[in-house]
């Protein structure tokens, strides 16, 4: 179950989602080069990735950043871009293209932070945009709990696409990401969960000044939690739609 698009239309260019897009995929290509060269992909994961024992030896404390612009392969880049697309750029549209930009790499930051605070020897790097994404999402819900979000679910040889409440969608995923947190033991590598948590978690505390700006609970009750737009509206796809 993953989302494939929102019906929440940006009223205008996303340009600073678009450029995050595009800079995480030319890093990615651009390492792809070193597939070949171990040694200097050992490299780069040891000065750009996160490294706790490294950042608890006070050692390379930029990686908090850098490291979210790194990814450990094409199902990871393409789902993370994936989400941001489908969410940053309507929360690129109600923060201004500047104060999104601070926004993202803030999120990012404290996502890597909440990672390494969870394990501060660790000697497993960390990579990726996750966490920050993470922290659109939440902000996302702040603003928007009733957006309808588009899921394709994939059961062997059945497969639909659901419109569902953000909230829903978004509930469910932060939920996953605490559970998988408090269970599984990524010791020896694997999904940075606390990252994704943190991130949401921070994503919507900053989120806040602006909601409040907007009216707060006013605003939720003259949008009634949906986009304060008219909703796109999906009836060329050749994929089955449930309908509510």
């Amino acid at each position: 179950m993953f989302p494939i698009r929102d019906h929440n239309p940006s009223e205008r260019t996303p340009y600073v989602t678009l450029v995050l897009m595009a800079l995480n995929v030319a890093i990615f290509l651009a390492g792809l080069a070193l597939l070949q060269d171990q040694r200097a992909l050992s490299q780069l994961y040891y000065d750009y990735a996160l490294l706790p024992i490294r950042l608890s030896n006070g050692e390379n404390y930029a990686a908090v950043l850098t490291s979210t612009f790194l990814h450990g392969g094409f199902l990871h880049l393409a789902g993370n871009m994936l989400f941001l697309w489908i969410f940053g750029d309507n929360l690129e549209d109600e923060m201004g293209h500047v104060p999104f930009l601070i926004f993202y790499l803030v999120c990012g930051i404290g996502a890597s932070l909440a990672q390494y605070a969870t394990d501060p020897f660790s000697t497993i790097p960390t990579v990726g945009a996750s966490g920050a994404i993470a922290g659109v999402m939440g902000g996302y819900l702040l603003l928007f709990p009733k957006a309808r979000v588009d899921i394709f679910i994939f059961f062997i040889v059945f497969f639909r696409i659901f419109p569902i409440p953000a909230w829903i969608m978004l509930g469910v995923w932060f939920a996953m990401q605490l559970f998988s947190g408090f269970s599984v033991n990524t010791s020896g590598g694997g999904v940075a969960y606390w990252a994704h948590a943190g991130g949401f978690v921070i994503g919507t505390i900053l989120t806040v000044p602006l909601w409040i700006k907007l009216g707060g609970r006013l605003f939720w009750r003259q949008t009634h939690g949906h986009p304060p737009h008219p909703e796109a509206q999906y009836t060329s796809s050749n994929i089955p739609i449930v309908r509510r």
